[in-house]
């Protein structure tokens, strides 16, 4: 079984000691995204502006890996706020159209860079 780093120019660095996704035969494990672009910029403004930020990134991740966001399992959506959630929910809809995946949502005491949403993914790989 082998273990595969996934890396892109497509989405942020990771800004720690970890991989942007690690490939297992036809799994794609997506560590979590927060709004920071490609280069590095932190995504200012409200919960949409963030939140798509973050779909984009896993979307860049997942093509890099050779999957995408129709292939998503499962999600794990990080919210500073649990107030945001309606309007995540409706930039995530956008992202997801069909039969979404699988999903849990928290809200956690902080995030990264005090950052709005963080969304973690896993995916199937085609």
């Amino acid at each position: 079984m082998g273990r595969d780093v996934v890396f892109t120019n497509d989405a942020p660095q990771a800004v720690g000691p970890y991989s942007q996704a690690i490939t297992i035969e036809k799994l794609v494990f997506c560590s979590g995204q927060i709004p920071l672009t490609p280069e590095g910029t932190l995504v200012e403004g409200d919960i949409a502006a963030q939140t798509r930020q973050v779909l984009t990134n896993l979307k860049n991740v997942l093509a890099a890996a050779g999957s995408s966001l129709a292939q998503v399992v499962k999600t794990t959506v990080f919210l500073a706020d649990m107030g945001d959630f309606a309007a995540m929910n409706a930039v995530y809809g956008e992202f997801f159209p069909g039969e979404p995946p699988a999903r849990s949502t928290v809200q956690v005491g902080r995030l990264p860079r005090d950052v709005r949403v963080e969304i973690e993914a896993i995916a199937l790989r085609t």
